[in-house]
Order: C-alpha cells, then structure tokens, then sequence
C-alpha cells in the first residue's frame, strides 16, 4: 500500500532492513518461537504516506483498539479479575 501511494519521503528499503534485523533479534532472543514484526511495524510508515500528521499517529492508533480494550475491561468487570499479561523487566535499574 505504501509503494502505491508514492511512499511520501519513505525509504521502504530501510524499513525493509529494520525489519530483517528485528526478525534476527527475535529469532536468536526468543529461538523455538514463531515471533515476527506485526502490522505496526508499517503502520507509522502508511500514515505517512497519507498525509496524516504524525500527531495523528496516537489517535489512529488507539480509535482501532477501542473495541478491543473495552472488551477486555468488560470481561475484566465481568470476571472480576484483572487481566495483566506476565512481563519481567531486564533493563538497568533506574538510578
């Protein structure tokens, strides 16, 4: 889609490498499981190329995930129980 729209200042071959190279990473990081770049990976790259200014990026973001999060905080309410996804951080810890 964005190589139709005329790409807009996009270097498609760069993003195209970026790609690769989170691909390799996940790969080596995670081996044994089938993870890959999602549709965001291009979403800020097709915005772009519509025209739509970049403070327009969040807001597009969040009106596609709407119905999505306000399921989540029905079956949360419903259920009574809260959903938080398991994460363990392996950053620096802050000074």
């Amino acid at each position: 889609a964005v190589a139709r729209l005329g790409g807009h200042g996009v270097d498609l071959g760069f993003a195209a490498e970026v790609e690769a190279a989170a691909r390799a990473a996940l790969a080596q990081a995670k081996a044994g499981r089938a993870l890959d770049t999602n549709v965001e990976f291009y979403t800020a790259i097709l915005l772009d190329s519509l025209k739509i200014p970049r403070n327009g990026f969040t807001p597009v973001f969040a009106a596609a995930r709407i119905a999505g999060w306000t399921a989540h905080a029905i079956e949360q309410q419903r259920t009574g129980r809260l959903l938080r996804p398991g994460s363990i951080y392996l950053g620096p810890m802050p000074d």
